[in-house]
């Protein structure tokens, strides 16, 4: 199973990407044994020209050319249902079992145009709190992680 996370924007701080980093690896090593072949990441950046709605559908299509054709689309937004890392780990099993990839989708300061959302299988959120996009990244990296100790048995997840 492969999982991918399409971001519009870059990554720009070191410790951001040093921690994100280091969770993508943590998830390669420990995904090994259950088939999970780590987090590649694709950043998109729309053109600075754009503004609006015409922007947010642009960051839309760019996402959903960056997912596999296969793969489940899972959009993260502040409307979506805040689950818990048990909850996503099972749903993570099911579609390893299935032999379907994920693609977990971050959009722009705009949100996921509406074709994001309809074509999500899932539609996720890391609670009411606004937080920025490149921690998003760092948390869902960390979150990928921790349903793959779940998977596994590791003792990580405590819970």
């Amino acid at each position: 199973m492969k999982l991918l996370i399409g971001a519009i924007g870059k990554m720009r701080g070191a410790s951001e990407s040093a921690l994100f980093k280091d969770y993508c690896d943590r998830t390669a090593v420990m995904g090994r044994g259950i088939g999970v072949s780590g987090v590649h990441l694709k950043e998109r950046e729309a053109p600075k020209s754009l503004s609006g709605p015409t922007l947010t559908q642009r960051e839309g299509s760019l996402l959903l050319a960056a997912a596999p054709d296969n793969a489940e689309i899972i959009a993260l937004d502040e409307r979506g249902e805040n689950i818990s890392s048990k909850k996503l780990a099972a749903y993570l099993d099911a579609l390893r079992k299935n032999r379907i990839d994920a693609a977990f989708l971050i959009g722009g300061a705009g949100g996921h145009d509406e074709a994001v959302r309809q074509r999500a299988g899932k539609i996720i959120s890391f609670g009411a709190a606004t937080w920025p996009h490149i921690l998003v990244r760092v948390m869902l990296a960390e979150q990928l992680y921790r349903a793959v100790t779940i998977l596994t048995g590791h003792p990580y997840h405590r819970a």
